[in-house]
């Protein structure tokens, strides 16, 4: 008998990296979170930098899914604070603070749970459906 493939094995398999993926970026962004506050070790140093993943397209044998290639440092500008007090601070008492702004994170952490959530569902309902169709072969 020749081996049928389901189209939904190939919309799973499709749907498994994108869960990857929005892992990945979950746990970056969970990274990102840990050290909104976190300074430098030494006085004049730079804190924590913003991590930003990077996707690209991933070609599988059941059609063209998405991956995580990197993660890249955010470039933007740290913020600075006044406190001559702090071991952190440099010779004219500014701390750099890193360059993570927490609203921004649960942004993005939500918009990351609700693509899993999306991804899981399609593989949820691929496989109801592969079930179904094989409820109807058997009858």
């Amino acid at each position: 008998m020749a081996d049928v493939r389901p189209p939904s094995n190939a919309v799973q398999a499709i749907a498994a990296t994108a869960l990857r993926a929005e892992q990945a970026r979950m746990r970056i962004i969970a990274e990102n979170i840990a050290n909104a506050n976190s300074t430098s070790r030494s006085a004049g140093g730079d804190p924590y930098r913003r991590q930003v993943p990077v996707f690209e397209p991933l070609r599988t044998e059941a059609g063209q899914g998405v991956k995580m290639v990197r993660v890249m440092p955010d470039q933007s500008e740290f913020k600075t604070e006044y406190d001559p007090g702090h071991p952190s601070a440099d010779a004219n008492g500014y701390v750099k603070l890193p360059n993570v702004n927490t609203l921004i994170e649960s942004l993005d952490m939500r918009s990351a749970q609700r693509a899993y959530e999306a991804n899981l569902n399609v593989i949820e309902t691929a496989r109801a459906m592969e079930l179904r169709t094989l409820d109807l072969i058997r009858k």
